[in-house]
Parts: C-alpha cells; structure tokens; sequence
C-alpha cells in the first residue's frame, strides 16, 4: 500500500511515521547501538521525533525547526503531478524550487548552513546525531561539498538512512 504522503511534497505537514518507516528507525538504532551519542539535534517535526524515538538513543536531545524540511507553502502535501496540474511547467531544477510556494530556496539553505556552523558543529561533543530529512541533508551535502544542489538532489538516500560526517574530512559514506 502506498502512504499517503508518499511521493508528495510534505515540506512543514507534521505527518507521523508509517509502519515501515517505524521499523526501519528501530533497526537503524540497532545498527547504531554500540555507538554512544553525547547529544542529538532533531527536527521539531513528528516523523523525525519518532524516527528518534524507535533508534531508542540515550543522550541529550534538541529539538528544532532549523532542522525541518523547506516549506512548500500551498503546494505541500502535492505530488509533482499535481502540482503540474495546477499550471507550473518543470523546466529545470532550480526554475522548479524557485516556482514552488513557500519558503525561499535561499532562505532556506541559509537557515540549514547557519544551524549546521553554529550549533552543530559547535557543540562540544565528540559523536553528535543529526535527525532530520533529506531535502536538508542534500542541501548541507551541496553546501559543505560544494556541488550544485540539483546535483546533492540527485542523491539517493533511502528512508532511515545515515551518513557520517567528519569534521576533517567532510561527508563519508556509512561504515558502522
């Protein structure tokens, strides 16, 4: 059965889990479990709240919409067909961002890159866990890699998935 909001532009909608993405939260947490975290930084929104909650992780947690997906404003919970429906024509990536409702594209990234330099990267903790969603995971990937960000988009990255940064050596791919 599809979800929903599977497919869609969910953006800011505070949609809960599906059954899946539960469990794929759990058995991540079980991949993750002989790592010790000494803080968490998570978006305010429920998917990521529960995605923390089945990794069952013992350590401090901040919870913050500088972590939340861009908003999509009228068009959030839409498919791209719909969308196309209402009369917006795809030309190319950054055209598409840019004709979407919501919050502005470089607002957006300048709201990930700040939270990502000044509190993340600034907290003094040795092994930090980031939970949030893959538009703002792609977006730091383009930022911090400096590749375009239709490029970052083109990225796979499956539900519950991690990837590891290291302050030296930039984004690696997961090795736990």
């Amino acid at each position: 059965m599809i979800e929903p909001y599977q497919g869609k532009y969910n953006g800011h909608i505070d949609i809960e889990l599906s059954t899946k993405g539960k469990k794929d939260a759990f058995e991540l947490g079980k991949k993750l479990l002989h790592v010790k975290f000494q803080k968490v930084f998570c978006s305010d929104l429920l998917r990521a709240k529960q995605t923390l909650q089945m990794m069952q992780i013992d350590a401090p947690v901040v919870y913050t919409k500088a972590l939340r997906e861009k908003s999509w404003g009228r068009h959030e919970g839409k498919s791209f067909e719909q969308i196309t429906q209402e009369g917006i024509e795809y030309k190319n990536f950054l055209q598409w961002i840019e004709a979407l409702d919501g919050e502005d594209m470089h607002t957006y990234m300048q709201r990930v890159q700040d939270y990502f330099h000044q509190e993340i990267l600034t907290c003094k903790a040795e092994n930090v866990l980031v939970v949030t969603h893959a538009g703002v995971i792609k977006t730091l990937i383009s930022i911090e890699e400096q590749i375009p960000l239709e490029k970052a988009f083109g990225i796979s990255l499956g539900y519950s998935e991690y990837l590891i940064y290291d302050t030296n050596k930039g984004f690696l791919l997961p090795t736990i």
